[in-house]
């Protein structure tokens, strides 16, 4: 019989689970319903008394990690309670989210665990056999895996369940002792940037996305860069959305051309594999090539802001599209947004 645990770790503040892991709980109880296997789902935190909150009825066997040295993402208090979690839940199966803190450690896990590890996980089916989907070749083709192999660890990506939304209730959670190696690291604090120059915002309702043309000449026949940053920034501070981009706009800056300075590869949409999963997606002077679309195909709601009625939006791609200059539409929303804040 399977035997799946759930390792799950609070944010930066301390006070909650991620909503990536909250994701990855209720793809636990799917999975542990359909194999009719049990469950353990598994805290890592500076203190998991609060965080067990979120979790009484999931029905699950409950084991946290806890101390002064899980409160910020280290590679060997991470792994040694990750493996100690694994351990003492007799896991064959271990989900987890695909965060930056267990993407960092969880092969290393599975390696001293002698078990097997696959990424990028969107969904997970299957009744005999655990049967996991993830795309491969920019997002053209889905593959689904299965393995015989033990334990075999899952990162989940975010979006691939609903979070999951506890009953009130009490539950206690299981403290596992860990046997820490030496730090040999120490968090001195943090810097982060200003929230207003943040661009990247997985869990926003809305992306926003800008294409090469914002950077083209306009019909004075003239490039207005800075004024498209400004609009750009202006739209992003108050909604706040999520930004994204096309490659053409993200190449430019190694050709020479003018650029929006805030953009990265990160940013990018499509080529890069990155499929964000926002409830709707607005685009702005972009064609809706091939490439960039599938990028999108987890976006609920489509529309797109575009002067070129025969555009690739056009065709089917996008929900709606508004025929019109962004340079011209953009302004008057930021207005009505400035206008509508409290």
């Amino acid at each position: 019989m399977e035997s799946i645990l759930v390792l799950t770790h609070a944010d930066e503040t301390g006070a909650i689970l991620t909503k990536a892991s909250l994701e990855a709980v209720t793809a636990g109880i799917d999975l542990a319903a359909r194999l009719s296997a049990p469950l353990a789902i598994g805290i890592l935190a500076a203190d998991a008394t609060t965080l067990t909150k979120s979790l009484p009825s999931a029905g699950a066997r409950i084991l946290s990690v806890s101390g002064q040295a899980f409160a910020q993402a280290r590679y060997a208090t991470d792994a040694a309670a990750a493996e100690a979690l694994c351990r003492a839940a007799q896991a064959t199966i271990v989900l987890a989210p695909g965060s930056s803190r267990f993407t960092r450690v969880a092969a290393g896990v599975a390696h001293r665990l002698g078990g097997f590890i696959d990424t990028h996980i969107t969904a997970l089916a299957g009744t005999d056999a655990v049967e996991a989907s993830r795309w491969f070749y920019r997002q053209r083709i889905e593959a689904v895996l299965s393995r015989d192999a033990r334990p075999w660890f899952l990162l989940l990506d975010s979006g691939a369940a609903p979070a999951f939304t506890a009953q009130p209730g009490a539950a206690t959670a299981e403290e596992i002792a860990v046997a820490l190696p030496e730090a040999r690291t120490n968090v001195s604090g943090f810097r982060a940037p200003q929230q207003g120059a943040q661009t990247i915002r997985p869990d926003a309702p809305l992306l926003f996305v800008a294409g090469a043309g914002w950077t083209k000449k306009q019909p004075d026949g003239q490039v207005h860069t800075t004024e498209a940053a400004g609009l750009i920034l202006g739209f992003l501070r108050a909604t706040p959305a999520s930004l994204g981009s096309s490659k053409s706009l993200v190449d430019q800056g190694s050709e020479g051309q003018s650029v929006l300075p805030f953009l990265t590869h990160l940013n990018q949409i499509g080529q890069t594999g990155a499929t964000p999963r926002h409830a709707k997606g607005l685009s702005t002077c972009c064609h809706g090539e091939e490439p960039h679309v599938v990028g999108w195909r987890f976006i609920a709601d489509r529309r797109a802001i575009s002067l070129d009625p025969n555009c690739g939006w056009s065709r089917g791609k996008a929900d709606v599209v508004y025929i019109a200059d962004a340079f011209q539409v953009i302004p008057r929303v930021n207005a009505l947004l400035e206008a509508a804040k409290p």
